[in-house]
């Protein structure tokens, strides 16, 4: 699987260790995988897609795009560009006060990227 992930440069990736769930027959397999063996793959497998996540999001530094306000806190507005679900995929964080409400579209340049998240500067911060 690290070596698809690798090879695949997904854009967006997320996994879970698996645990049993009510009434599934897997359940009832021989052989489960102990607990710390599959928190450890799936931290190595986290490491290897925030590789790669990061590598894409710091391609977009200096681009321009459209995003959408999705909370204003006191020191930054947190938005989500084009494609960006709520709540599940990184976000757009615009540091500083600005007079923007939730709903609000506005235009900014990409001036930063971290492993999930991208950061930002209206392109006119009027």
């Amino acid at each position: 699987m690290l070596a698809f992930i690798e090879e695949a440069q997904l854009d967006r990736v997320g996994c879970f260790s698996y645990s049993p769930v009510a009434g599934a027959t897997a359940n009832d397999l021989p052989g489960a995988v102990p607990d710390e063996v599959k928190e450890a793959r799936r931290e190595r497998f986290m490491a290897v897609q925030a590789k790669i996540s990061y590598a894409k999001l710091k391609a977009q530094v200096g681009r321009e795009m459209i995003v959408l306000v999705d909370k204003v806190e006191d020191q930054q507005v947190v938005a989500r560009g084009p494609g960006d679900a709520p709540e599940i995929d990184g976000t757009v964080i615009i540091p500083g006060a600005w007079e923007l409400e939730p709903g609000d579209f506005i235009e900014v340049k990409v001036t930063g990227a971290g492993a999930h998240d991208l950061f930002a500067e209206p392109t006119d911060p009027e």
